[in-house]
């Protein structure tokens, strides 16, 4: 799995992400991005850097999911975003002892 995901559009044309899927928008924005981390019972958190938008999911497929349901509910009265970017912050402690 590629450590950051992003489904990106071109104008009107169909647009699909990275797993193949039709993207059910047309968005007119630039792109958000999402700060992610794994939590420690194996599911995800999202957080964006731009706007208030918080989400989370148990898989990487669900919050995939999450993410753009939790955009679209932002964004119901305004333009969309281009792209969504996911960002996945890995904190890792190594022991030098």
């Amino acid at each position: 799995m590629r450590m950051i995901e992003q489904a990106e559009v071109c104008g009107d044309k169909p647009v699909y992400g990275n797993d193949g899927q039709l993207m059910p928008y047309r968005w007119d924005m630039a792109e958000l991005v999402f700060e992610v981390i794994q939590e420690a019972d194996g599911g995800y958190c999202a957080e964006c850097l731009t706007e208030n938008i918080f989400t989370e999911g148990d898989t990487w497929q669900q919050l995939r999911e999450n993410v753009l349901e939790a955009m679209t509910a932002f964004f119901f009265d305004r333009p969309r975003p281009e792209r969504v970017r996911l960002h996945l912050i890995r904190d890792e402690i190594l022991s030098v002892a």
